[in-house]
């Protein structure tokens, strides 16, 4: 049976609910970026410390990952386009809000609803371009849908440091309230939930609060542990290794809750299909992937090579450009062959260009960074759309807003997880190379005695006696250790996280293509 001719939605063209969906989530993944930027203009205005300004981006990924996994639970339960539409004005509103703040109380307040709102997007989006499209057309589908989720990060560095440089950064939160309205204006004239979840809400749920506090408690500190890890010096701290206790007995106490109740609010059972459970572990994957040398890259640039954020920003929005223009080549190229060859293909694709990346160092060129960041994305989109179709191959349809939830939580936790990884894992081989460098900074060694006289005679003549020249000398050789220390350690990061990649490129071919007759009949159900 056609689309367009179910009975259970009215005559709309599926691509305008795709590009209505594609909206909101632009909308909230760009904000979960643009604020980085403006970080130290909030501390300013406010008058808070750096460290405490980092509630702003904190505060919303606990809010929004405690919502993640009990988005699907909560759409079967309200209904999927009612909880979108209050996901999309609780996120608009407290983006106003947000703008108003006068304290960073305030604001980190405002962000928490923020995220909660958030949070809800995302798997709700996939859920709806799953129902709408059959399963043949829904690597297009996911394809205009992973432009925003791609796109949006890689221009929020760059749009924020704009607007913050020109305007002021209540502006990175007044932008969303427009954006909002038109996407609550689109969802009302064009999303309709289908027939089987009408049925399914008549029937009653009973609410798991057992389940929800264990999600709040679990994933709220989990969060907090893995952002706050490394600055607190992980389980050196009795505050971490508390939060860690608790989040580990939360979390099992979860697992073990949504395994034998009735109506789990997640339900870990569907992990047991081979496609989905596989398509898991590759979310979990590309999130450590995709956020953590998103992250990397800034840091690098800021903090090593002394780019402004706005120019850190530049570095990266030509990547995005790549990504839009390769995410329809990639849901093309998944409706024409076998989407399990062509995730292995991504797979290789993102290894050669994570290996590529280890050619960074400390005189490269922004033109170079360019190009290395472009060849490092070019394969995820298909990595990203052939997994977000074979996702839902051999799941009930009445289970595919736990698939879109339990997918995205994954995703957003294996990003967590992996800046949190990487960011320790620099810290340490940076103190490594610094150890084994210094060996080498002594007057035995040549090349250092040439550069220190170089260095010393050069302030001397400047004026500078000669034993504040010795130390002055000394100072900068030092400097200059830990700058190409921290430079190694972003090499060896890049080279964990491409080998991670490569073990992965043969694992697509355990999933299970879909069968013609499973193509048939999903088309038929739409």
């Amino acid at each position: 049976m056609d689309h367009l001719e179910s009975p259970q939605r009215p005559v709309i063209n599926p691509w305008v609910i795709a590009m209505t969906v594609t909206l909101a989530t632009f909308m909230e993944v760009l904000d979960s970026s643009i604020a980085n930027v403006a970080l130290p203009h909030m501390a300013g205005s406010l008058g808070a410390t750096p460290e405490e300004s980092t509630w702003v981006l904190t505060s919303y990924l606990v809010s929004s990952a405690i919502v993640l996994p009990m988005s699907g639970w909560l759409s079967n339960v309200v209904g999927r386009k009612r909880f979108y539409m209050l996901c999309v004005t609780l996120f608009t509103a407290s983006s106003f809000l947000c703008g108003l703040a006068t304290s960073l109380p305030m604001l980190v307040f405002f962000r928490v609803l923020q995220g909660a709102g958030g949070g809800g997007l995302q798997p709700s989006e996939q859920a709806i371009l799953a129902d709408t499209f059959s399963a043949e057309k829904r690597g297009m589908a996911f394809a205009m849908y992973g432009m925003a989720v791609v796109v949006a990060p890689a221009i929020g560095p760059t749009l924020g440091g704009w607007i913050t440089d020109n305007y002021s950064w209540h502006w990175i939160f007044f932008i969303n309230v427009p954006i909002g309205i038109l996407s609550l204006v689109l969802t009302q004239r064009a999303v309709h939930d289908p027939l089987y979840l009408k049925e399914a809400r008549r029937g009653g749920k009973r609410v798991d609060y057992t389940g929800i506090g264990l999600i709040v408690v679990g994933v709220g500190f989990l969060q907090y542990v893995l952002d706050k890890g490394q600055e607190k010096d992980w389980f050196s701290s009795h505050a971490i290794l508390l939060c860690s206790i608790v989040a580990v007995v939360a979390l099992v106490a979860l697992v073990i809750r949504e395994l034998i109740h009735e109506d789990p609010i997640m339900d870990l059972r569907l992990l047991g299909l081979r496609n989905f459970g596989t398509a898991v572990l590759f979310s979990f994957i590309l999130g450590m992937v995709l956020n953590g040398s998103t992250i990397l890259l800034p840091q690098f640039l800021q903090n090593d090579l002394g780019y402004t954020a706005k120019l850190a920003g530049w570095a990266l929005s030509p990547a995005g450009i790549a990504l839009a223009l390769m995410m329809p080549v990639a849901g093309f190229l998944a409706m024409k062959f076998d989407p399990r060859v062509i995730i292995s293909l991504g797979f290789a694709l993102t290894a050669f260009g994570l290996f590529h990346v280890t050619n960074i160092y400390l005189g490269v060129s922004l033109h170079t960074m360019v190009i290395y960041r472009i060849i490092q994305v070019l394969g995820i989109p298909l990595i990203f759309i052939p997994i977000s179709t074979l996702n839902y191959v051999g799941v009930p349809q009445n289970k595919f807003n736990q698939v879109s939830g339990i997918s995205n939580f994954t995703r957003n936790l294996g990003g967590a997880i992996g800046v949190s990884l990487l960011n320790n894992f620099i810290s340490r081989q940076a103190q490594i190379h610094r150890t084994m460098l210094t060996e080498h900074t002594n007057l035995s060694n040549l090349f250092f005695e040439r550069q220190l006289n170089a260095i010393t005679q050069g302030l001397v003549a400047s004026g500078v006696g000669l034993t504040e020249a010795s130390h002055r000398a000394l100072a900068q050789l030092s400097a200059q250790v830990d700058l190409q220390s921290t430079v190694l350690g972003f090499v060896n990061a890049f080279w964990v996280l491409g080998l991670v990649v490569l073990l992965l490129t043969p694992l697509p071919f355990i999933m299970k293509r879909p069968s013609k007759q499973e193509a048939e009949a999903a088309a038929a159900a739409h």
